[in-house]
């Protein structure tokens, strides 16, 4: 492994990124274009604000985006409407490409888009966020700006957990810990890495867009960070500490649901690269982050894979029951 705790190294905090006039520059200086992206499905509280913000401080006070587009899922409500009137171009995921189809699901949505956008750094947010502001953008472009080689940017945050009880703190991103971090660990360490591998909010050129395939529904964040690390090695990968994200949390059967999705992008990428053959590829600790002040620290873990055989087998217990 090259350079184990290079994620880490390209860790940051939103703040670095906060002078938007030097993005911009950048931006101007390197001949880019830079597209934003909601992917929607019932969104309507929220859509029309997210689109508002982003337009008034990155399109029309600093011209750092050139395009505010809305992917929507044939949603059911006024979500279609409340985004044309805020000024985003809307399209209907279904009549993009129609000759190949429509399937259902987030990834869906995100590759479709790759076709209607047009820049060279395409950034995706969710449409639900309660507390959206221009870091969820300028945060996740700062990499790819500031460091070529620099290929996708992927957001963390803390995400309360609402309850009955109000909004806890922090709980949120409970598929991450208990799902794919320790498959991450087994098999793709480098990627254990990520605070969050499973947020909504990233960014990344087009060029490296274009190469991928994408799951059509859970599966597709985690199949860009594996595809990502075998075509071109974790230095193309980077994430931006965000702060906070409110948004809805999904109910245990849901989340089930995605844990299904995302198995089933996960075993075929093992396939896919070579890594089927379990014994050969397990990592031998499961990986943690702990945060320390603005810093992360990688926390490796020794869980015995040791497996006891039928107790039937132990002779003293064949003895002790006479069987």
């Amino acid at each position: 492994m090259a350079d184990e705790n290079g994620l880490l190294k390209r860790t940051w905090h939103h703040a670095k990124f906060s002078d938007i006039n030097n993005l911009v520059a950048l931006k101007e200086k390197k001949g880019l274009t830079i597209s934003l992206a909601f992917p929607t499905l019932n969104e309507e509280a929220t859509i029309g604000k997210e689109i508002l913000i982003m337009r008034t401080e990155l399109m029309d006070r600093y011209p750092l985006v050139d395009e505010i587009v809305v992917i929507d899922s044939s949603s059911k409500d006024n979500t279609r409407k409340v985004a044309e009137q805020f000024g985003a171009r809307v399209f209907t995921s279904k009549v993009i490409l129609p000759k190949y189809g429509n399937f259902r699901g987030k990834g869906e949505n995100l590759w479709k888009s790759l076709y209607v956008l047009e820049g060279d750094i395409i950034v995706w947010v969710d449409a639900d966020i309660s507390n959206i502001s221009p870091k969820f953008v300028y945060g996740l472009l700062g990499p790819l700006l500031e460091n070529d080689r620099i290929g996708y940017v992927k957001a963390f945050y803390e995400r309360p957990l609402r309850s009955s009880k109000g909004i806890v703190p922090s709980g949120g991103g409970r598929v991450t810990e208990i799902l794919v971090r320790p498959l991450f660990s087994l098999f793709f360490p480098e990627l254990a890495r990520f605070v969050q591998p499973l947020s909504g909010e990233y960014a990344g050129r087009r060029e490296l867009l274009e190469r991928l395939p994408f799951s059509v529904g859970y599966g597709v964040e985690l199949g860009h960070l594996i595809d990502i690390l075998e075509l071109e090695g974790v230095e193309a990968l980077a994430q931006v500490d965000l702060d906070m994200r409110i948004h809805r949390n999904q109910s245990t059967e849901s989340l089930g649901k995605m844990s299904y999705g995302i198995l089933n992008t996960f075993f075929g990428r093992l396939g896919k690269y070579g890594r089927s053959r379990i014994f050969s590829a397990l990592g031998d600790r499961h990986i943690s982050l702990e945060r320390i002040e603005a810093e992360h620290r990688v926390l490796r873990t020794e869980i015995s894979a040791m497996e006891r055989p039928p107790m039937i087998d132990i002779p003293e217990y064949r003895a002790k029951f006479n069987v």
